[in-house]
């Protein structure tokens, strides 16, 4: 079953391009927020995680900080089609 992920963003964020491109290329589909103008969204991802940054993704309500690779592969891994 292919994962649940939800990219939290912003337009001007590097990083944020980057994750939404790697997963991309992982084939792998993701709901992207763009917390600069969602703000109750916003408020979500800080509650959750009591960080501020982006990019944020939660993968099946798990939530990863930033563009962690490792992280992403582990989480994305857990949910591949058997």
């Amino acid at each position: 079953m292919k994962a649940n992920v939800i990219v939290f963003s912003t337009p001007t964020c590097s990083w944020c391009r980057k994750v939404k491109d790697y997963l991309k290329q992982k084939g792998q589909n993701f709901k992207d927020i763009d917390v600069s103008k969602d703000l109750a969204a916003q408020r979500d991802m800080i509650r959750k995680t009591g960080q501020q940054g982006v990019p944020q993704l939660w993968i099946n309500n798990v939530p990863v900080v930033g563009f962690d690779r490792d992280k992403i592969d582990r989480l994305l891994a857990l949910n591949k089609d058997k």
